[in-house]
Formats: structure tokens, C-alpha cells, sequence
């Protein structure tokens, strides 16, 4: 196997890498002062579409990680990123909350029910009978249909909640119709990160809690990967799949001497 160029630049997950459950992860505050301080590009990245990268860097600032608002990377972002490459100033309906929202009005999207360009579906606490109704029928109608990202649960306090990906199978079955995904472990996701940085692949690092979508889109982007045991994959279920990351570590606080 070819020798690694060194890491230049770095990519992380959110939730499960810094912060669990809204508690910082030992370890984070240091890795985000040390990132800063070595002047390397970085990211942080969230398939989470609900909140806007101003809300992000108000609720990590709040846990005492100061993450720049230009170094956060949401599947909104890319989404919308990815709406605007394929048909610039379209429309869509949309299911989401303001991380989505703001993203599409960004690009200069209008929203709209009446035969939209895309069905977008994201992240949100409130799924309405009536929205998905209405989102399956516009479907049938002709309207192409994207999600944000394929995660089919979230955490919280009390447990799993489901998430986009859940609800997509829900539309999925009701019109034979799958989305794109374009959040983790879509390599697109990751590859937009890394152009907004002005970074290389071959000179990255992904890392993450979930072999799925985490180190599935470092693998699949060319990046090197680093699993962190805090998040939702456990050591006994590394080897249940059929690809590897470049490492395992305990904690995000292993990665601080790597910068």
C-alpha cells in the first residue's frame, strides 16, 4: 500500500467526536484551539440539516468550542450547494426547519407547493401528515426528490428519535420513488467540504463516530479516516463491515498531538 501523504487539512464530525448529548467530548476544546492555532484548514461537518452554521457556532460556542462560522459544513450547505450546480434558480418544496430554508433562499431558491422543481426533504422535529401528504403527491406529480441525508435515526436524552432517512422510506414506499442523498456518506458532501477549503483528498483526514456514513464518505472521498469510539460504533462492530478505517482511537483527544 502507498505511504499517506501527511495531513494538511481536517475534516470532523459533530455529534459524537466533539460533543455528546450536548456535553463537549474531553478533548474537543483542545483539538478546535489546536486546529486554529496551526492555521490549518478544517471543517466542521454535520449531517444534521435543521440548524444554520450561525446556530451551530452559537451552540458549540455555548459548550466552550469556538468553531468559526466558516468552518462548519452542514447537509443543508451541500444540498443546496448541489440543487444550485444541477438547476440554478429553481424551486422546491421543502420539509425541514431553518438550516434548510436559509440555505435554499441562499442560492436564490423559491419555495414553493405549486409543481416545484424538487421535493427536498431535511431534518425536522415537527413531520406533519399533511406536509408528507403533500410532499408524495408532488412527487407523482413529476417533482424530483432529494434529501438532505440517509441517517434513519438522531440521538437524544431519551433515545433514538427517527431521522430524514426514516421518513424517506415513508415517501419511498408511498410513491416508488428513492431520493438522492446528498449528506454522509455521499462522497459529494465531503468533496464540496474540502473545495470550500481549498483542500486535497490525498492530503485529509476524516473523522467520525459512525462507520456508516463517516468513514464510509472519507473512504469513498480518498481521504484518510479516524474512527472515535465516543460516538455510536462500538469496537465489536468494526469487523461486521467490509471496508476498514486507516484508525481507531478512543477519543478525539488522541488526535490533538496528530495536528
Amino acid at each position: 500500500m502507498a505511504e499517506r501523504k501527511p495531513i494538511e487539512s481536517w475534516l470532523t464530525d459533530m455529534d459524537g467526536v466533539l460533543m455528546h448529548e450536548g456535553i463537549p467530548v474531553p478533548g474537543a476544546e483542545a483539538f478546535i484551539k489546536r486546529l486554529k492555532e496551526s492555521g490549518r484548514p478544517f471543517l466542521v461537518l454535520t449531517n444534521n440539516s435543521i440548524y444554520t452554521p450561525r446556530d451551530l457556532h452559537a451552540r458549540l460556542a455555548r459548550i466552550g468550542l469556538e468553531v468559526p462560522i466558516e468552518n462548519i459544513w452542514t447537509s443543508a450547505l451541500a444540498t443546496a450547494q448541489f440543487l444550485d450546480d444541477q438547476r440554478p434558480g429553481g424551486t422546491s418544496y421543502v420539509i425541514g426547519e431553518a438550516g434548510l430554508t436559509t440555505a435554499l433562499h441562499d442560492i436564490g431558491y423559491v419555495l414553493t407547493d405549486h409543481a416545484p422543481d424538487y421535493v427536498v426533504l431535511g431534518e425536522t422535529r415537527t413531520y406533519s401528515f399533511e406536509a408528507l401528504t403533500k410532499a408524495i403527491r408532488l412527487i407523482n406529480d413529476g417533482a424530483r426528490f432529494i434529501a438532505t441525508n440517509p441517517d434513519q435515526t438522531g440521538p437524544s436524552a431519551e433515545g433514538a428519535l427517527p431521522a430524514t432517512g426514516s421518513v424517506a422510506a415513508l415517501i419511498t414506499k408511498a410513491t416508488g420513488r428513492e431520493p438522492y442523498f446528498v449528506g454522509k456518506p455521499n462522497p459529494l458532501m465531503m468533496r464540496a467540504g474540502l473545495n470550500a477549503i481549498g483542500a486535497h483528498s490525498e492530503t485529509s483526514a476524516m473523522i467520525g463516530d459512525r462507520m456508516d456514513t463517516d468513514v464510509l464518505a472519507g473512504l469513498e472521498a480518498g481521504m484518510e479516516t479516524f474512527l472515535v469510539l465516543t460516538g455510536l460504533t462500538k469496537p465489536d462492530e468494526i469487523d461486521r463491515y467490509p471496508f476498514r478505517p486507516s484508525t481507531v482511537v478512543d477519543s478525539i483527544a488522541d488526535l490533538v498531538d496528530r495536528i
